[in-house]
């Protein structure tokens, strides 16, 4: 029998992220996930193709962490904090969505039409995924960090480079969805 709990409020979470990001603050630390592919890359010797995975890679070891907690966070949220696999959506976008050909929605967190193994032997479905990552790598370079730096870390410092870029995050999102999105599928 499985034992589903609740996910924790907002009010609970919330904070418990404002108390994580002044600690950061405090320590001189900033957060960010894209940050750990580099370190990842420099660990393994990328430093000796590019310059840019040459520094002190050791100083950042703390924040793989974080991606450990991510990943078993993941695994917890979905395996027992998740009274439902699927994601509440309204029933409008449910059906634009099926016309779209995503017959997944409404039915799962993440649309089975990309990210299965069945998507990787669609060549168009292939051809965007990897579009898009390097978009969103090349983005994540260019910004100088990722939606969770510039969001999280970067705006509880008050930077105004991650005001931008956040902001610039959610035009092109909205770019995305209401333009590109359909015409792509």
């Amino acid at each position: 029998m499985d034992i589903i709990l609740a996910p924790w409020p907002w009010y609970v979470s919330g904070p418990l992220i404002a108390l994580t990001m002044a600690v950061l603050i405090l320590l001189g630390k900033t957060f960010g996930m894209s940050s750990n592919l580099r370190t990842v890359c420099s660990m393994a010797g990328a430093g000796k193709a590019a310059d840019f995975f040459k520094f002190d890679w050791k100083a950042q070891r703390w924040n793989l962490i974080v991606v450990l907690g991510v990943a078993i966070g993941g695994f917890i949220a979905q395996n027992y904090l998740s009274p439902d696999k699927a994601v509440a959506i309204q029933p409008e976008i449910i059906t634009q969505l099926e016309d779209y050909g995503f017959k997944s929605a409404g039915k799962a967190y993440m649309p089975m039409e990309l990210f299965s193994t069945e998507a990787l032997t669609n060549a168009k479905m292939l051809l965007l995924l990897i579009l898009g990552g390097f978009l969103v790598g090349f983005g994540a370079r260019y910004a100088g960090g990722c939606t969770s730096g510039h969001a999280i870390s970067g705006l509880s410092n008050l930077q105004l480079p991650s005001l931008i870029a956040v902001i610039g995050f959610f035009i092109g999102g909205l770019f995305m969805v209401h333009i590109l999105f359909p015409f792509i599928f």
